[in-house]
Order: C-alpha cells, then structure tokens, then sequence
C-alpha cells in the first residue's frame, strides 16, 4: 500500500509540472458589440416601448404628384423656335485654333455652312483661355478682338470655358456652340434644342440642325 501511494503521489506532481492547472487567457476579441435590446421587446415597459409604424394607406382619388423637369417653351414645336437668321454662334477656344490651322475665315466659312448672317459670340472666359495660352497663340488671339465678334460678359465665378459654354446655352437656347472639343459636344447633346458647328474636310458642318432651315447635314 506505501509503495501504490508513493507511485500515485509522483505521478501527480510528473502531471502537474508538464500540465499546470491555472486559468487560461482569453484572447480579447475586437470589434465586438454588446447587444442590446430592441426598443419594442415585449420585455420593456409598456410606457417606454417605441410604437410601430403606422402604414398610411394610399388614397385612389388623391392626385400623384411627381417631379416633371420645366422644359423652355421654344422647344413644344418639333425644332426649337429660337433658332433663326441672323445666328448667334458661342465659339470655343479649340474652334478658333482648328480654323487657323485648317486655314478658315471664321465668319466667312460660318455663313458658307448656313447660308444666312452668323454673328460669333465669345464669352468672357474663352478670351481668358486664349490670353492664357500665351505668345504662341497670338493669331487666336487677334481673331477673337475682331470687331465682327460679339463680346459676352461673364458673371460667374472661374474662368473655366466649357462650363461657362454649357451654362449659357442651358439658359438661352438661342445659340449655336462652335467646338472641336469631344468632351463638351458630349456634354452639349445632352442638352436638347442646341446645334454643334464642328470642322471636318477644310469646312464647316452642322450637327442637330433642323431641316426647316435648309442647313446642310
């Protein structure tokens, strides 16, 4: 019996060296909310238990209302009403630059494309873009102070041209935007009622132009 306890006694303290018998550490967990109970839970109180929602049911008689966009009034015919001779063409700063290259008269090649007066329009902000340009773009520069062109004050703040282009012809309809610009024709047949002037083969073409005009397509 003295030896079985001896035996038992050493394998114990064999076990408790190899094996200790203290609290393990819990790994901490993070991002761990505790939980809480919803406000309309049977268990809380009647008085501080939230409602639930009543549902408004739908009159059939009421009038719907919705959103409609205001649409300009030149526009309830099939071509805008706006448009006519003598034109009013708002020109970019590339328009101006393609034409020297292309080696154009701007005013001339402007009434060869729609066969009626063409007045250019430059924005406050396009004369800003090519004074910025510098010494390189003095001939632009030259062209856009002809005093053919029609000077458009700008009240806006910045001096960013392609907006200020967008602006305007949102607001009056009764221009024609002159561009080589892809991104700002893009931006431009987004907005209905308004023709783009662009320059292909030595000329100038019309896009979105009604046909009772007799402009060429």
């Amino acid at each position: 019996n003295c030896l079985h306890d001896t035996i038992s006694v050493s394998f114990r303290e064999i076990d408790a060296c190899f094996y200790p018998q203290g609290k393990q550490k819990k790994t901490r967990k993070y991002a761990t909310m505790k939980r809480m109970i919803n406000l309309r839970d049977q268990r809380i109180k009647e008085k501080d238990r939230q409602k639930p929602k009543e549902k408004k049911k739908d009159d059939p008689s009421a009038i719907k209302e919705r959103e409609v966009l205001k649409h300009p009034s030149c526009l309830f015919f099939q071509y805008n009403t706006q448009l006519g001779p003598p034109y009013y063409i708002l020109v970019d700063t590339n328009f101006i630059n393609f034409s020297i290259k292309a080696k154009l008269d701007i005013v001339q090649s402007m009434m060869d494309c729609l066969y009626a007066k063409c007045i250019p329009c430059i924005t406050d902000c396009v004369m800003a873009e090519i004074e910025k340009l510098g010494q390189k773009y003095r001939v632009a520069l030259r062209i856009a102070k002809d005093p053919r062109f029609e000077r458009l004050p700008c009240t806006h703040k910045g001096t960013y041209a392609d907006d200020c282009l967008v602006q305007r012809v949102t607001q009056h309809k009764c221009y024609i935007v002159a561009t080589v610009d892809r991104d700002l024709k893009r931006r431009i047949r987004k907005i209905p009622g308004v023709p783009i002037m662009y320059i292909s083969n030595h000329r100038y073409n019309i896009e979105r132009m009604p046909d009772d005009y007799g402009a060429p397509r």
